[in-house]
């Protein structure tokens, strides 16, 4: 059981706790009546005095091993940062590199308050080897993770990116069938044709028909730069979401991925057929990919979720960040001071979310997994603390997250990582990364 003097649960509320059995919420509500449930007096006690206790964030795009990279590609251009940076280091990295790599971004995410990470994953040239050890360092850090295993056949691309058709459907169902975890959801294996330039349109109907196989959401990057957009109309004289439309997908079990450069017919038919968009304003504003029009997005139906996407193009990992990132890119974007409120920014990063994800996380409430964040109220980014929520989107310090709690295991506690020592992780970049240069 967990008790904080504050919580955000359906809106900001007094003390509150929180009792869990097998990591799923069962009873919200005030300390002394949760106490009083006789399924209380065999739960472990955690006491956040002095916290608030809110969701455990939710990032819905994520490229693990790009932390690596922070720094390398920065202030270039969208095709000079993608040759420069991703395109020379990544093909080099080995299965214990990516394991590296995952401690280091899940790690930091971890301390910044995001619970679930969905990492989209396109690095395949040992087969599974670099997703399985990306997973295994998700496990040891005991973060919730979804990968998004990368369907990606363009010529274009390194080697080490690339498969055939056949192998990216058996690898696919290899590694899902190893690690897709339907009671507490730890373990999460999506498929994720990589985009309209990086996977055929027989690519991406594969990795449709393995998420429908599956049961599963598909992700796929669409329209994030302008000329991707003169890329579609070109190859098939329609633009990105109508051109994905033509084919023979269930796209209401599609996540698309950025859409800065869609219409308002673009919107309209993703509300139409259901689909859902990973927002990334802080990683778009940094490459200066353009503007999601999130507003119309959200007035229209569609599910949103906020991420951070990778580590060298934002180059935070925190979706309390991009809550407030969100917020102000389309006030500004507007010219409208109310255009988006800090309320709905925070559920994109929490509720929304995992709705994105098709996951039971990112809510307060019993049957959600207990995935929370436990946040200093003496923190002064926090006060005045009557407003709580508005404080938590927009003026939130990194410093007051102070405690983390996953399928009702603490994997944070007082600033620290539970189980993997931060100094360890620190080490295993820094020699990883030595010899890296930015030309």
């Amino acid at each position: 059981m967990i008790t904080a003097d504050a919580a955000i649960v359906d809106h900001a509320r007094g003390a509150t706790a929180v009792l869990s059995i097998d990591g799923a919420i069962v009873l919200v509500g005030d300390p002394a009546d949760v106490h009083a449930d006789p399924r209380a007096a065999r739960a472990k006690r955690i006491d956040w005095s002095r916290r608030a206790m809110v969701p455990g964030t939710v990032n819905t795009h994520n490229h693990s091993f790009q932390s690596l990279l922070r720094g390398i590609g920065d202030d270039l251009p969208f095709l000079e940062w993608r040759d420069k940076a991703l395109y020379r280091y990544s093909p080099r990295l080995s299965a214990e590199d990516m394991g590296t790599a995952a401690l280091f971004a899940f790690g930091e995410m971890l301390l910044h308050g995001v619970t679930t990470v969905c990492d989209f994953y396109y690095l395949n040239a040992q087969g599974n080897d670099n997703a399985s050890a990306t997973i295994e360092a998700a496990k040891r850090l005991g973060i919730r993770i979804v990968l998004a295993r990368c369907f990606y056949d363009w010529d274009g691309a390194p080697a080490a990116y690339r498969e055939t058709i056949p192998q990216a459907i058996a690898n696919f169902e290899a590694l899902s069938a190893r690690y897709q975890d339907r009671t507490r959801f730890l373990t999460n294996v999506q498929p994720a044709p990589h985009s309209q330039h990086g996977a055929t349109p027989e690519m991406i109907v594969a990795g449709a028909d393995c998420a429908k196989q599956a049961g599963v959401p598909w992700h796929i990057h669409l329209a994030e730069e302008r000329y991707q957009v003169d890329q579609s109309l070109q190859r098939f004289n329609l633009r990105p979401l109508h051109a994905i439309a033509e084919l023979p997908v269930d796209m209401s079990q599609m996540i698309a991925v950025h859409g800065c450069w869609f219409d308002a017919g673009e919107r309209a038919l993703l509300a139409e057929r259901g689909g859902s968009l990973a927002y990334c304003p802080g990683s778009n504003m940094f490459l200066g990919d353009g503007v999601t029009d999130l507003v119309d997005l959200v007035a229209r139906g569609v599910k949103v979720g906020l991420g951070t996407d990778g580590g060298c193009s934002n180059n935070r990992v925190s979706v309390f960040d991009e809550m407030r990132t969100a917020a102000l890119l389309q006030k500004v974007h507007r010219t409208d001071g109310q255009a988006i409120d800090a309320e709905t920014c925070f559920r994109l990063g929490t509720s929304t979310a995992g709705e994105t994800l098709r996951l039971p996380v990112g809510q307060i409430a019993p049957g959600f997994r207990c995935d929370l964040v436990a946040l200093d109220l003496d923190d002064p980014s926090l006060w005045p603390t009557q407003a709580l929520e508005k404080n938590v989107v927009y003026a939130l310090s990194p410093r007051a997250v102070t405690d983390v709690v996953v399928d009702g295991q603490e994997v944070v506690a007082n600033r620290r990582l539970s189980h993997v020592p931060l100094a360890e992780i620190q080490a295993r970049v820094g020699q990883l990364t030595r010899d890296w240069r930015r030309d």
